[in-house]
C-alpha cells in the first residue's frame, strides 16, 4: 500500500491488517449513526457520504457538494471538506474493527471544489503503531480518475468503546434500537 502523501506515516509502523469480520471489498457500508453529519440520513444539510469497502484496509466514498455545503459563492467550504475526509478516513479505520477517534487531521487543498461536484474520496490505513493508526486519503473531482482536489493524512487513537458511552450523549445512545452487543459492535465498526 502506498500512502497518498509523502513522508507518511512519520514513524515506523506495522502494516495494517484487515479484520476477518470487515465487510468484503465492494460491500456498500451503511451509516454508523443516522444523525452523523458525515454519513447519516437524518442530518439536514449533512454530507450523506456513501462509502464502499475497498481492497486491503481501505474504502472509497463519494458525496455530492450542494449549496448547503458552500463556503464561498459556488465553492465547497474547506472545513466541510475536512469533515468529509475525517468521515472517510474513520471509515477506512473501520476495516481494522478497532474503535478509534481522530487525534490529528491535516488536509491539503490543491484546487477548488465547486458546488455540484461529486467528490470521490479514496481512504486507506497506512500503518499502526501501538494505539496509533495512521491513515491517508485523496479526493478527486467527479470520479476516481478526476482531477486531484485535496488530500489528507490523519492520526487516529484507538480507544475503548466506553469512550463513546462515557463521553457521548447517553440519552441518544440509549435511544438506539440495538441491543448492547450490537451497539458495541456498531461503535466498534465505525466510531
Amino acid at each position: 500500500m502506498v500512502s497518498f502523501v509523502r513522508n507518511w506515516p512519520p514513524v515506523e509502523t506495522e502494516p495494517p491488517v484487515r479484520h476477518p469480520d470487515a465487510p468484503a471489498p465492494g460491500t456498500k457500508l451503511g451509516q454508523h449513526y443516522s444523525r452523523c453529519f458525515g454519513c447519516g440520513d437524518e442530518q439536514p444539510g449533512g454530507l450523506r457520504l456513501s462509502a464502499t469497502a475497498g481492497e486491503g484496509v481501505s474504502l472509497v466514498a463519494e458525496f455530492e457538494v450542494t449549496e448547503a455545503h458552500e463556503g464561498a459563492p459556488g465553492l465547497a467550504h474547506g472545513g466541510l471538506l475536512a469533515c468529509a475526509f475525517d468521515e472517510a478516513l474513520g471509515g477506512a479505520n473501520a476495516m481494522l474493527r478497532l474503535p478509534a477517534v481522530t487525534g490529528h487531521l491535516q488536509t491539503d487543498f490543491r484546487r477548488p471544489v465547486p458546488v455540484g461536484t461529486r467528490l470521490h474520496i479514496t481512504a486507506q490505513v497506512d500503518g499502526v503503531a501501538g494505539r496509533k493508526i495512521y491513515s491517508s486519503a485523496a479526493g478527486r473531482l467527479n470520479g476516481p480518475d478526476g482531477q486531484l482536489a485535496l488530500h489528507a493524512r490523519a492520526l487516529f487513537v484507538i480507544v475503548d468503546v466506553s469512550h463513546f458511552t462515557t463521553h457521548g450523549n447517553r440519552e441518544q445512545i440509549a435511544k438506539l434500537s440495538w441491543d448492547q452487543a450490537a451497539r458495541d459492535e456498531q461503535l466498534d465498526f465505525n466510531p
